[in-house]
Formats: C-alpha cells, sequence, structure tokens
C-alpha cells in the first residue's frame, strides 16, 4: 500500500483563535512537501500533530490509509529531526542510530549491520566510533537523519533542521537532504520559514500565513503564478505597488501608483483598488528607451544606490517623474556592470511580468 500522508480538516485552537484552522493537504508516497511561513503562522503546531505530540480538535491525518490519531508519537510510522538534532552526547555515532533500534526490540545481531549500512549510505562510513562532539554541523545533521531513516518509517518530519548551521553549510546541506531524500525514496515533510530552503528542496510547497494554506503548489508555481498577495510578497523577492485603476480593456488595465506612476499590467480581475507585484529580476535595464523595444512599461530613472550582493546584487533607481524608488536586478554581464550611482538609465518590464491583486475593501 502506498505510504502517503493525507491530512483533512486539522483544526487546533489553545484558547484563542485557531493556531491551525481547517487545514488539508496530501502528500504523495516518496515526495519532498515542504511548509513555508512566517513564525507564528501555525507550522509548527501542525507538525506536532502529525507527530502526535498534540492532538487535533477536529480532523482526520492518515498515513497509508490508516488513521494515527489516537496513536502515541512512538507507535507511528513517522519519525521526526529537531531544529536542535537532539543527538545523545553521551553515546557515540553508532549508539546514536541503534538507539531506536534497540527500543523497539530488534534483534541486537541485526542492529550493527544496519547502522553501519546507514552509515555508509549518508557519506558517514567509520564514523561509527566518533563522539557527538567531535563532527561538524553537517555530520551532526546527518546522523540525526541517520537515526530517522534506519528505522524505516514511512514519514519524516523535519523541523527546521537547518536553521542553527551557518549561512555556507546550509546551503550545502540544502543539496545534501535533497539528495539522500532521492537516494532513500522516503516521504519528507519539512517546515522553514526560509523560502531558499523550500524552493530549493521541495515537490510541493504550501505557503502557511495565520493558520490556513494560502497556495500549496510547486515552488515554479508559488515563485511566478502566486495565487494571493500574501505569496507574491513572502516568496521570493517583488517590487509592491498600490494604484488606481484608471482603464481597463480586455484583460488589461493601466494603474496609476500611490506615487503617480502609470503602470500597464495584465489583469481580468474586479475593483478600482489593486496592488502590483513585480519581481526585480523581470525588470531589464537599459542605456536609451529603445533597447527596451516594445516592452508596455517604460521608464527613465537616475540609478541612487548599488546593492552588491554577488551574483545577487541589485540597483535602486529613482524614475525621475514621480521619484518612485524601484529596486532592480543588476545583470551579471556586459555594460550595465559598469553602472554607478548618479548614472541615467531606463528600465522597464512586460505588463504580463507582474502579479495583481484587488486590495480588499
Amino acid at each position: 500500500m502506498s505510504k502517503d500522508l493525507d491530512v483533512q480538516g486539522i483544526v487546533k485552537s489553545f484558547g484563542g483563535p485557531a493556531a491551525v484552522d481547517g487545514v488539508s493537504f496530501h502528500v504523495p508516497e516518496g515526495s519532498f512537501f515542504s511548509i513555508l511561513g512566517p513564525s507564528g503562522c501555525g507550522k509548527t503546531t501542525l507538525m506536532r500533530m502529525i507527530a502526535g505530540f498534540i492532538e487535533p480538535d477536529q480532523g482526520r491525518i492518515t498515513v497509508a490509509g490508516q488513521s494515527i490519531l489516537g496513536l502515541p508519537p512512538n507507535r507511528r510510522p513517522v519519525n521526526m529531526v529537531f531544529q536542535n538534532l537532539a543527538l545523545f552526547p553521551m553515546m557515540n555515532v553508532a549508539e546514536n542510530i541503534a538507539y531506536g533500534l534497540k527500543c523497539r526490540g530488534e534483534d541486537k545481531g541485526a542492529i550493527g549491520p544496519k547502522v553501519d549500512r546507514i552509515l555508509g549510505r549518508v557519506g558517514l562510513a567509520g564514523f561509527g566510533d566518533r563522539r557527538v562532539d567531535q563532527l561538524s554541523g553537517g555530520q551532526k545533521q546527518r546522523v540525526a537523519i541517520a537515526r530517522c531513516l534506519v528505522l524505516e518509517p514511512a514519514l519524516v518530519l523535519l523541523d527546521e533542521p537547518l536553521g542553527a548551521l551557518d549561512l555556507k553549510l546550509r546551503e550545502h546541506m540544502k543539496i545534501e537532504l535533497k539528495q539522500l531524500q532521492g537516494e532513500f525514496g522516503t516521504t519528507f515533510a519539512y517546515i522553514t520559514h526560509d523560502q531558499s530552503e523550500a524552493l530549493v528542496m521541495s515537490d510541493q510547497v504550501a505557503v502557511m500565513a495565520r493558520g490556513r494554506f494560502e497556495q500549496v503548489g510547486s515552488p515554479r508555481d508559488l515563485y511566478y503564478r502566486p495565487a494571493t498577495p500574501f505569496v507574491a510578497g513572502f516568496v521570493g523577492q517583488s517590487v509592491r505597488w498600490h494604484g488606481k485603476v484608471e482603464q481597463r480593456d480586455a484583460g488589461w488595465v493601466l494603474l496609476r501608483t500611490a506615487e503617480g506612476l502609470p503602470v500597464v499590467a495584465a489583469w481580468d480581475g474586479t475593483g478600482t483598488d489593486a496592488q502590483l507585484f513585480v519581481r526585480p529580476e523581470a525588470i531589464q535595464l537599459a542605456r536609451t528607451e529603445a533597447e527596451l523595444g516594445t516592452l508596455e512599461n517604460k521608464f527613465e530613472g537616475t540609478l541612487s544606490s548599488l546593492l552588491f550582493d554577488g551574483a545577487a546584487s541589485s540597483v535602486l533607481i529613482a524614475e525621475n517623474t514621480t521619484n518612485t524608488e524601484v529596486r532592480v536586478a543588476l545583470p551579471q554581464s556586459g555594460p550595465m556592470l559598469q553602472l554607478v550611482a548618479g548614472d541615467t538609465v531606463w528600465f522597464g518590464w512586460a505588463g504580463e511580468a507582474g502579479a495583481c491583486f484587488a486590495v480588499d475593501a
């Protein structure tokens, strides 16, 4: 039977507004599913209900078609990797990994070979006798993962396990976690507030806010086709404007932003108040208006700041008529690399490059 996870109508309240409010989702066997959201959105509460540390007020949770509600954590086909990893400092690496097998009553003669096999698969062959305090942060991470995977669970839950690592190691571990998940074929459910982690590793991502899922989809869908203003603003970087609709024509609108900038956008929504999100990398830079070709939105401005961040470098440009400040991704090659503060430039983007939403009354 498929070892998938199915959550339907889960609700949990701690006396005030619901921490988790009617959440439903399905995770196919062997996939990497992430729940992405800011602190306090309810993602950890949701994860702890799946693990069995909290019981929901309403709803159902099934794994492989069988309800796991009411089962204690140690009886569920689920294991969890915590942010602090929770490795036992008094045990060596092999003993840490073997702990769950011993608690489960596995044959002593089978435990050693199982531990050796899992150490080899996570790239730690020969590390069994090492003390935990002799390991690097990335090695500790792999031991924690191995301790879960050796038990062959249907589902591994990961509660922001990279949060304590430095930036460079975190970038490395994102790739390593994705590779491990693919090699083992175990279903991973991952929670994080870091959009890069979710986008890089996941097959599907749920963006969560105020106890609800705003959107569930592939990383590409969330980035390029956000369904709500929250998703558009939370996932990736965006330039955001509020404006009034001045003209409509067959799925296109002319917005006048609060700063007075006239912007053309693809939108078939209703209402007169709207907000528009445009990715900095969707905005083109040029020395002349003619270089921007037939783009619907073209403006002249003065470069006010250069924000150097390697491949993620950008510039701030003040539009000359309204003084609207726009952040634009800096190309990594060509004449734009020679820009300096005070230069006059043109910038523009296609009308269909933005995501437009009605402003709630």
